[in-house]
C-alpha cells in the first residue's frame, strides 16, 4: 500500500467520521423518551412509538461503535500503523481496506 492510498483512505474516514456526526445532530430527538396519554392516544400508536425509540436507540449504539472504530483507524494512520493485521502483523489487503477503511485484521485473521 502506497502513501496515495492511505491518504484516499485517510480521506474516506474523515468524510465518514463527518457523516456520522451530522447524523447524530440530526438523530438526537428520535431516541427520547415517550411520552403519549394512553388517553388520548391508542396502545398500538404508543407501541409503535416505543418500537421506533428503541430502533433510534440501536442506530445510535451502532453510529458510536462506528465513530470509535474511525477514530482508531486515524489514529493508526499517524502512528504509520494503518493497515497491519493486529493478529499477524501482515498487511491487510487494499480491497479489504477500501470496503471497509476501519478493518483491524486481514481475511485469514478474520475467520
Amino acid at each position: 500500500m502506497n502513501a496515495n492510498d492511505i491518504f484516499l483512505l485517510k480521506e474516506k474516514l474523515q468524510q465518514s467520521q463527518l457523516e456520522l456526526k451530522e447524523l447524530e445532530q440530526s438523530l438526537k430527538s428520535s431516541s427520547a423518551t415517550v411520552m403519549l396519554d394512553q388517553n388520548s392516544v391508542g396502545r398500538l400508536s404508543r407501541m409503535d412509538a416505543i418500537q421506533a425509540q428503541q430502533m433510534a436507540i440501536e442506530a445510535e449504539r451502532r453510529r458510536k461503535i462506528n465513530t470509535i472504530q474511525i477514530e482508531l483507524a486515524l489514529k493508526r494512520i499517524e502512528k504509520d500503523d494503518y493497515g497491519y493485521c493486529e493478529v499477524c502483523d501482515e498487511e491487510i489487503i487494499l480491497g479489504r481496506l477500501k470496503i471497509d477503511p476501519t478493518a483491524t485484521k486481514c481475511v485469514e485473521c478474520s475467520d
